[in-house]
């Protein structure tokens, strides 16, 4: 238990969980909170820690993120993917034409996907000029890449994300780095598995009330 009021696993004013195995960290935005979810939580096995229904057996929770699923990939594991007649090319991460697909894409997708926050190159995809799906990585302590994907609405369901999802894959295992991929949504979770993930973990963010 951190008591950590800018902690970047949830939002602000929230309680973060993270479980990987048999370990689990919560982070808190102050004492008094700390106190009320230590209590709450110590009950619990570190399993349930990130589960949506028990901890709102134990806590008064008014808001919830829905449980993300935390995978990881080794070198050995990962199983890159190119998608058929399309081309893979490099961006700088702070190219506007990203900036133009988060605008596509939506606020609440565009944040989930956290792509304006990478410090990898971006791999994109292109379609009539415009970029139509990227991915890249932000560099985390403890030599982690934090994967980050996005595709344009119109485009979701055909490749793009494993494609570009595996440049970006592959770029953080070349430099040394443990990759990260963090899903909410079923089809999320299927690109990470088809590209060799393993989920380990989860991560639940909660408001109390």
């Amino acid at each position: 238990m951190v008591v950590s009021p800018e902690s970047r696993m949830c939002p602000s004013g929230w309680v973060g969980m993270v479980v990987l195995g048999n370990s689990a960290i919560v982070t808190t935005p102050n004492e008094d909170t700390a106190k009320t979810v230590r209590d709450a939580l110590a009950n619990l096995p570190v399993a349930a820690i990130a589960g949506a229904h028990s901890v709102r057996g134990v806590l008064p929770v008014a808001r919830v993120l829905a449980p993300a699923a935390l995978a990881y990939v080794s070198d050995d594991r990962f199983r890159s993917m190119v998608a058929r007649g399309l081309t893979v090319e490099q961006l700088p991460g702070e190219h506007p034409d990203l900036r133009k697909l988060e605008n596509v894409a939506g606020a609440d997708d565009a944040d989930e996907a956290e792509l304006d926050e990478i410090t990898s190159p971006a791999f994109v995809i292109r379609e009539g000029g415009e970029v139509v799906a990227a991915a890249g990585y932000r560099s985390w302590p403890s030599r982690t890449a934090h994967v980050s994907v996005l595709t344009a609405p119109e485009w979701r369901g055909r490749g793009l994300a494993q494609a570009t999802g595996s440049g970006a894959v592959a770029h953080a295992l070349a430099g040394g780095l443990l990759p990260q991929w963090r899903a909410r949504v079923p089809a999320s979770r299927r690109v990470a598995l088809a590209l060799g993930f393993r989920e380990l973990g989860a991560q639940l963010s909660v408001e109390l009330a």
